[in-house]
């Protein structure tokens, strides 16, 4: 023992994490209830928006397939119309943000 240099004690890795995670908490900026409450209501309104819109687009392309298995010239050329206006809104949106 006596040739023996004392060496630092080795952190636990868990202990050192948790410490570091405190730390880092005690830095961030906690909104207030007011923000919160608002941010929330803006949360719950896209949310309920988007139910909504997708919920649209199901129906309206349920309605379109059943046209289209029941080979109604309508629906198909509907169908196709649809395809036509997702692809030139995919082209030209494509277009904006490469600009």
């Amino acid at each position: 023992m006596a040739g023996r240099s004392k060496q630092p004690k080795k952190e636990n890795a868990l202990v050192r994490y948790i410490r570091e995670t405190r730390v880092e908490l005690r830095k961030v900026r906690w909104p207030s209830r007011k923000e919160t409450w608002s941010l929330t209501k803006v949360v719950m309104a896209v949310t309920v928006g988007m139910a909504i819109f997708l919920g649209a687009l199901d129906m309206f392309f349920r309605w379109l397939l059943q046209g289209i298995i029941g080979e109604d010239i309508w629906f198909i050329i509907g169908g196709v119309v649809v395809m036509l206006a997702l692809a030139a809104s995919a082209v030209l949106i494509g277009h904006s943000e490469g600009a």
